[in-house]
Order: C-alpha cells, then sequence, then structure tokens
C-alpha cells in the first residue's frame, strides 16, 4: 500500500549497483493530487502510464553501516579511524567501488602490476581534476 492507501503491484526484484530491493508500480492516475507524488520515481520521457516505487531490502540481519557509526563515535575508535582515513583506504574504496574494478583481467605478477599502476594513474588523475575544479572555484569567488 502506498502511503495514500492506494494498492502497488509486485513487479519484481530489481538489483541497483551493490543493493537489492521490490519493485512495486501503480498506475499514475491513482497518483495525481498526491502529497507524496514526489517521492515516487517516474519515466523522464513521461511515456509510460504508471509510478514506480523501489523498496530496498536488507540482505543482512543487523545493519553494519549503522554499526560503524556507533565504533566511530567513541573516543578510542575515532582516532585509529582517523588514521585509517589517511592511508590507503580511501584510494582502495574510489577505484573498487566508483570506478567499478573488482577484478584484474591479465595474468602473471608483472601484468598485474601494470594493470593496477594504470588503475593508480586513473585516480590520480581524478584527483587533479578535482583539485583543479577547486582551483577554478576559489579564483571565480575571489
Amino acid at each position: 500500500m502506498c502511503p495514500r492507501g492506494k494498492k502497488l503491484t509486485f513487479r519484481m526484484k530489481v538489483k541497483l549497483n551493490r543493493n537489492e530491493g521490490n519493485k512495486y508500480e501503480s498506475r499514475a492516475v491513482d497518483c495525481l493530487g498526491c502529497q507524496y507524488a514526489d517521492k515516487c520515481v517516474h519515466s523522464k520521457n513521461n511515456k509510460k502510464k504508471y509510478r514506480t516505487l523501489y523498496i530496498p531490502v536488507s540482505k543482512y540481519k543487523e545493519n553494519l553501516c549503522q554499526k560503524m557509526r556507533e565504533n566511530i563515535d567513541k573516543p578510542r575508535y575515532r582516532k585509529i579511524y582517523s588514521r585509517r582515513m589517511q592511508i590507503v583506504e580511501p584510494v582502495f574504496a574510489d577505484i573498487t567501488y566508483c570506478k567499478g574494478i573488482t577484478r584484474f583481467t591479465l595474468r602473471t605478477r608483472e601484468k598485474v602490476n601494470i594493470h593496477w599502476l594504470l588503475y593508480c594513474v586513473v585516480h590520480n588523475i581524478g584527483k587533479c581534476k578535482v583539485a583543479e575544479n577547486r582551483v577554478k572555484k576559489k579564483k571565480n569567488a575571489a
């Protein structure tokens, strides 16, 4: 049921990036004048005659992100975590999650090393672009 009380029809299980969830749909006519309509997803070209609602489904029994947030709030863990953020963790996160690189496609140590160095070059070019944009914004603000 939607917040307005209209029945939503289950369509399918959806996988978006690394999340999974259920997709529900209702007719667009049912959503006319609804105060919650902006929270539903509709097609950009408005060709579809229905509204879509995506509800994420947790794969795990406990919320690991929330557990980590609680740990970081403790002074002892905050100090440890701040050191992690200065080392290499952001680089691995950017390369694996943001750029979607999760495996090496080459074999032998030499080839994998070259592959990894290319990923690092891509990461560093991205950092240079970000720094360049910051400088431009400062110049424009001044």
